[in-house]
């Protein structure tokens, strides 16, 4: 007998602003949006559902919105207070259950699968969670039941009010079937726009019915990936942060900077750190990540998967100087940035039979060797590299 999957997906729309109106009780019902302060240009970082019917979405120009909008009640950014809120979130609904994923602030999915004798439905689970995250949270919004993440996400997604909305098992094709297309996850704006304008396509049961060899031309190796969505089938585990190990370095800088030497060099010495704690543990990263925060609380998140396995600084370096170079585009001062590593992997026990070392790769190996030896004598301080700055 099958073992159905039951997937939570816990959806708080405009996160930052409900956060905000359960401390100011006086925002609610007012178009409201959080943008960086005192600049006209910013862009618009969270948009609540009363400006949203004026026209206003998220990555809007401030300046323009408040031309759209003129009772716009604009907040400053506040990552601690959002932070704080989802730290409680999460500690409620990990109470459920040991797997749960926190997708970003405000969205969290919790597989129940195997449940049922403990807390009964996942339905009715859904019910009591979201009963309890408004009276001890004094937070709202949807709660959507599924077999699979996607479809729960969506299902708490398209809720006007706020409740739980179940899809039963093999009903997930029925449910995708009269949906928009740009809900269906892969489908950019330039993809939707071509399936409007060119293919007047606009509804997910269309993409389902067309040939895999006219998918392919629109979307190449997503091809199979979007027809399986279209048809409400994502196998994605629920990944509990505990097994998805990161290692992360972060600095504030004492004085906000653009000065792309400066901050490459800051860069590099964050990468060293995060090199020097996972040769420690013989992993090698599959994966790098970059976030850069602006003096206006803008953050600018990329990431890039790394071309070889390696755990030497000096290689690292190089893939996120370029990620660095296409993220920080912006003429607004640096004030914070994070560098991350994950999906790891133990080093292959077998060794390769004809390695090909250069000169120049084996010195700055054994360089790097011997400031970790240093450094584990006296101290990550001891010595550094003169182009980190820091």
């Amino acid at each position: 007998m099958p073992i159905f999957r039951h997937i939570l997906h816990i959806h708080i729309p405009a996160f930052p602003i409900a956060v905000e109106r359960v401390c100011c009780p006086e925002l609610r019902g007012r178009p409201v949006a959080v943008a960086p302060p005192y600049s006209e240009r910013g862009l618009i970082l969270s948009v609540s559902s009363e400006a949203r019917k004026e026209g206003i979405y998220k990555g809007m120009p401030l300046g323009r919105a408040m031309k759209f909008c003129p009772d716009l009640t604009v907040l400053a950014p506040n990552p601690d207070l959002t932070d704080k809120a989802s730290q409680a979130l999460t500690r409620m609904a990990a109470q459920y259950t040991p797997l749960w994923e926190p997708f970003r602030p405000g969205h969290l999915y919790l597989d129940m699968t195997g449940t049922k004798r403990l807390w009964g439905r996942a339905k009715d689970t859904a019910g009591r969670l979201s009963r309890e995250i408004k009276e001890h949270l004094r937070l709202t919004g949807g709660v959507g039941v599924a077999g699979n993440k996607m479809v729960s996400s969506i299902a708490s997604r398209i809720m006007k009010s706020e409740g739980v909305l179940d899809v039963d098992h093999g009903q997930e094709p029925a449910f995708m079937a009269p949906l928009k297309v740009d809900l269906l996850p892969g489908i950019g704006h330039m993809r939707q726009r071509i399936l409007l304008e060119e293919l007047n396509i606009s509804l997910v049961r269309e993409i389902t019915s067309m040939e895999m060899g006219s998918l392919k031309l629109l979307f190449g190796r997503q091809a199979f990936v979007i027809h399986q969505r279209a048809l409400g089938i994502d196998p994605t585990p629920v990944y509990p942060p505990r097994i998805r190990p990161i290692v992360a370095e972060e600095i504030t800088l004492p004085k906000d900077e653009n000065d792309d030497h400066q901050l490459l060099g800051i860069l590099y010495g964050l990468v060293e750190k995060c090199a020097h704690r996972f040769r420690n543990r013989a992993l090698f990263p599959r994966k790098a990540g970059l976030l850069i925060r602006y003096t206006d609380q803008v953050e600018i998140i990329r990431q890039v998967r790394l071309p070889f396995r390696t755990f030497w600084d000096f290689d690292f370096y190089g893939p996120l100087e370029k990620l660095f170079l296409k993220a920080c585009q912006r003429r607004t001062r640096v004030r914070f940035m994070r560098v991350w590593f994950r999906d790891f992997v133990p080093p292959d026990p077998q060794l390769s039979l004809f390695p090909e070392p250069t000169s120049d790769t084996e010195k700055k190996t054994l360089i790097t060797q011997a400031l970790d030896r240093i450094r584990g004598k006296y101290g990550d301080g001891a010595i550094r590299y003169g182009r980190t700055g820091v």
